[in-house]
């Protein structure tokens, strides 16, 4: 049966300078029912600053990340920001975390992108000792330390000197692969997937269940959220709406990591698409960016994304309602957030 889909804006993350018109986007999406609105990072802008910008001229629609990145931040730093985030904004703010990939962690930020499940199952318990305020926080874990045994000697455990807002303030954990969609479904309040198709639901709601089935598992199927991306893009026909997203998958399936590591291209061979992620990969790394982006397919599009014309769209938006995402996050300006909650609410 399908059920009430909540709707997200986001922003995205910055190219060379700021977006145009993300302010009366904002307010656009306020005013129509929208839940939430979103910022991200990669290796430019951060996700933090923008959405404190923004989201000052907001008053009611909760304000989150997608993602802050584990290697841009201690835990401690990270647990900082969205205590005073969640103060400022009056309890509205959503912590969404991701470890991306070892080309930004290790290229960008100089970390160590090893073992990256344990280090987001160590991070985010840090925060939550860090909110809960119980203890000063003493954690001596194999990718964190606090305090830090190996410096001074003059470290002592710590305690926020700010009382946090909600001790239970939401995390949510960006996955794309099934023990990482587990991981998120055991420690977090959400998930935030990249490349869902409703196609696969099943494949997804069993990563899920795995997680919530794990001793200790913070959340059940019906108290987790799933916020989720999804390009919209309105056209008369399939095959023009498609052409506008097709670059942004070759780009992801192609060049986003390297031939041996590459986390978008297994998530879209998984979808039964492994010939045809291999040929997009091989073109792209060749510098055959045009001959890569020619090589997706339609329906590998259609099954990512809502594209056509707004009859098909309105049929399309079924799937995803059964699906087990919870939020759809969407981009564009004012004119298309307003038809987006057209389609969405009726």
């Amino acid at each position: 049966m399908s059920t009430a889909m909540k709707l997200g804006y986001t922003a995205g993350y910055w190219g060379a300078g700021p977006p145009a018109g993300v302010p009366e986007a904002i307010a656009a999406a306020e005013d129509l029912g929208f839940d939430s609105v979103w910022t991200a990072e990669a290796y430019g802008s951060d996700a933090l600053t923008p959405l404190a910008w923004w989201g000052a001229q907001t008053s009611r629609i909760r304000l989150g990340t997608s993602i802050c990145q584990l290697s841009a931040r201690t835990p401690a730093a990270t647990a900082m920001a969205a205590i005073t985030l969640d103060h400022l904004s009056g309890g509205r703010f959503i912590l969404g975390l991701g470890a991306s990939g070892p080309q930004v962690a290790e290229g960008w930020y100089g970390d160590d992108y090893h073992k990256p499940l344990a280090r987001t199952r160590e991070y985010v318990e840090i925060i939550r000792r860090i909110l809960a305020r119980d203890a000063p926080v003493d954690f001596q874990g194999e990718h964190y330390k606090l305090p830090n045994p190996s410096g001074t000697g003059y470290g002592k455990p710590l305690k926020s000197i700010t009382h946090p807002l909600r001790a239970d303030l939401p995390i949510y954990v960006a996955a794309e692969g099934p023990k990482n969609v587990a991981l998120a479904a055991e420690i977090a309040d959400g998930w935030i997937p990249m490349f869902y198709a409703p196609r696969v639901d099943g494949f997804y709601r069993d990563a899920l269940a795995e997680g919530f089935a794990r001793p200790g598992a913070r959340r059940a199927a019906d108290n987790f959220e799933i916020a989720c991306l999804v390009p919209l893009i309105i056209a008369d026909d399939v095959e023009s709406a498609a052409d506008a997203y097709r670059p942004v998958l070759a780009l992801y399936i192609g060049g986003m990591g390297a031939r041996e590591v590459n986390f978008h291209n297994n998530v879209f061979a998984r979808m039964g698409y492994e010939g045809e992620a291999k040929l997009i990969q091989d073109l792209y790394l060749d510098g055959k960016k045009a001959e890569a982006t020619a090589a997706v397919p339609t329906r590998l599009v259609e099954d990512v994304a809502l594209v056509g014309p707004k009859e098909k769209l309105r049929d399309d938006l079924d799937a995803w309602r059964d699906s087990a995402v919870t939020t759809m996050l969407v981009s564009g300006d004012t004119a298309q957030l307003r038809t987006v909650a057209e389609l969405v609410f009726g």
